[in-house]
């Protein structure tokens, strides 16, 4: 597994935040609450990322890029995705990307 970056300071602007049906209803299945993994996400727990989706988050915090967080929520998999003007995060299956 992966380790985390630090948490952009000050925690990363979601923006509006959306969620699809899919990752609304992955959630639910697993008695998950939305909120645990936005904070997560904000403040630099991203997740099951690989090496190199950690380096592109690594950038994207110094450079304004998109960044992706990548969580397992009982037998799925749900990301997090916020844009490089920070306007909107949307909580999304990868299947739905």
């Amino acid at each position: 597994m992966a380790t985390s970056l630090p948490p952009p300071a000050p925690p990363l602007p979601l923006g509006r935040v959306f969620i699809t049906p899919g990752a609304q209803a992955l959630l639910q299945a697993a008695e998950q609450l939305p909120a645990v993994f936005l904070h997560r996400h904000q403040t630099g727990d991203y997740g099951d990322l690989d090496a190199e989706d950690l380096a592109a988050n690594r950038q994207a915090l110094r450079e304004g890029a998109r960044l992706l967080s990548a969580y397992t929520v009982g037998p799925g998999r749900l990301w997090i995705i916020t844009e490089a003007d920070r306007a909107t995060t949307t909580l999304l299956l990868p299947e739905e990307y």
